[in-house]
């Protein structure tokens, strides 16, 4: 009996919440929303893994611009191209601000860092240095001859190989491992001018402790904090995923001082200059904008954000054209066309390679390493599809969905690269947001597209590529941060006989 009433009670007040809140939805215009809305929870009962794919699912019950309850944060989830338009042009200003999260707090630098920071006069000097001494096309060209070691070390690495499949002159490869070592290395080289893998010309304790903080900063920024939306958690003592984040982030900002010390005592060079460099001679002329604390915030965004990135994207590219051998058959004639066989594809090609293009958009398209863009919030009271957003609502701007609308892609799931040889980004920009949009955008859109299109140009253009075995590539996705690949990717490869001499000059 008193089992029966007490269901009775809680079926009570789940109606009687569920209704208030429809009623309140239709009364202030208010974005469409699940009717069941539990106390305290909110519609977080409704998320499951992968979340990107739950709030797709939610959107084309309820519509493109959807209003959900997280706990105690009200959430609007935008599933569109028009809408996420409404979001980043009419109101940019309204959403460029970041909620107060605690990736934010922790490894955000107290929300400081160029990710987290407010919106504000802070925010835009941080946005200003990176855009102008750190990212821009000319800082990014001076770096050239670091992404071309890095891409001749990748090769050398290939051309060695793995194990040998026998019967042929295929080499196994790992090609997660290999990437994400390539761009780390690149991003590390640019920042502090060492290499961390697969060299020996550094302290192995130094490089004991960079790949503990690169793992750990993976899986903390990766996992889910319930804490956000229920902060009864934390009075309750379930806020571990907090205290190791206060941890990281000790170790985190230790190891980029360390760094930044030791540039003290090297002598300015114009001809040999890292970004640490770059930015302490800054320091000398104007101390207030160049901290210690925001050049160890700019470093570590830049690197959290420039090497897990462009390896996933580089990995999903590469298990897409194993998969479809046709584009890898289109991109490799292409590459023959335009480069040759007589010298390494460089920076100065990719922009004549249009179907290379073609296939590094149309992963991002499918497979976008932020298949959720960074969380937005609002400022103040605005319209959003016709809809009244409330001051302080969070804003999830789900990038999956919008490069899988059917209404905009024909065939979103094809693998088609030629569908962006058409594409015209200044008319249809805001069906494809890999980057962000707007204001908070990344400035890093640059780098990205140069190391991506060079590391795959190379590899496409100096081996024969083939899946392990019979079965296709598995394209599933898996969880983390960067929406990595299910199953890392293992291929055979072996040097095309037409680049055979480039690669043996690469190996002397």
């Amino acid at each position: 009996m008193e089992l029966s009433f007490v269901s009775a009670v809680f079926l009570f007040f789940v109606l009687y919440f569920s209704v208030a809140s429809f009623i309140r939805t239709k009364l202030r215009r208010s974005p469409p929303s699940p009717l069941i809305s539990f106390p305290i929870i909110g519609h977080l009962y409704l998320l499951k893994k992968p979340l990107h794919q739950t709030l797709a699912k939610i959107s084309r019950q309820y519509g493109p611009v959807v209003s959900l309850q997280f706990g105690s944060r009200p959430v609007l989830v935008v599933s569109s191209a028009s809408a996420a338009e409404e979001c980043f042009t009419k109101n940019d200003i309204v959403f460029a601000d970041r909620p107060k999260l605690l990736v934010g707090k922790h490894l955000g630098m107290n929300y400081t860092s160029l990710v987290w920071a407010s919106y504000g006069n802070h925010w835009r000097n941080l946005r200003r240095v990176a855009t102008t001494e750190i990212l821009s096309t000319i800082r990014v060209n001076l770096f050239e001859d670091v992404r071309r070691s890095e891409i001749r070390s990748l090769l050398k690495r290939l051309r060695l190989g793995g194990r040998v499949e026998d019967g042929n002159d295929y080499s196994v490869v790992d090609m997660k491992m290999l990437l994400f070592e390539m761009t780390t290395n690149i991003m590390m080289r640019m920042i502090a001018g060492k290499r961390y893998y697969d060299d020996d010309s550094g302290s192995w304790e130094e490089v004991r402790r960079f790949k503990e903080i690169v793992k750990e900063t993976f899986e903390v920024s990766g996992s889910s904090n319930f804490v956000d939306f229920l902060p009864v958690l934390k009075w309750i003592g379930m806020d571990k995923s907090e205290q190791r984040m206060k941890v990281l982030q000790e170790k985190r900002d230790g190891f980029v001082q360390n760094l930044i010390d030791e540039h003290r005592k090297i002598e300015d060079s114009d001809n040999n200059r890292t970004l640490i460099q770059v930015l302490l001679s800054l320091q000398k002329s104007d101390p207030d904008s160049y901290t210690d604390e925001i050049i160890r915030g700019l470093m570590q965004v830049l690197f959290s954000a420039g090497t897990d990135t462009s390896a996933a994207t580089t990995e999903w590219a590469m298990s897409l054209l194993l998969n479809n051998p046709e584009a890898l058959i289109k991109a490799h004639s292409e590459i023959n066309a335009v480069v040759g066989n007589s010298r390494l594809v460089e920076d100065s090609d990719l922009p004549h390679l249009p179907y290379l293009r073609g296939i590094i958009l149309e992963t991002m398209r499918m497979y976008p390493v932020g298949p959720i863009l960074p969380p937005h919030e609002s400022s103040e009271d605005c319209i959003v599809g016709g809809y009244r957003v409330r001051r302080g609502t969070m804003l999830l701007v789900n990038a999956w969905a919008i490069h899988n609308d059917p209404l905009v892609w024909d065939e979103p799931r094809d693998f088609r690269p030629e569908r962006f040889l058409k594409f015209r980004e200044e008319t249809e920009g805001l069906a494809m947001v890999p980057f962000g949009y707007g204001r908070r955008g990344c400035p890093g859109e640059n780098l990205a597209m140069r190391v991506v299109g060079l590391g795959l140009a190379a590899m496409i253009q100096c081996f024969d590529w083939a899946r392990v075995g019979p079965e296709m590539v598995d394209m599933a996705g898996g969880a983390g941060l960067t929406m990595p690949k299910a199953e890392p990717l293992v291929a055979k490869c072996r040097p095309r006989r037409s680049a055979g001499e480039l690669l043996r000059q690469m190996t002397v």
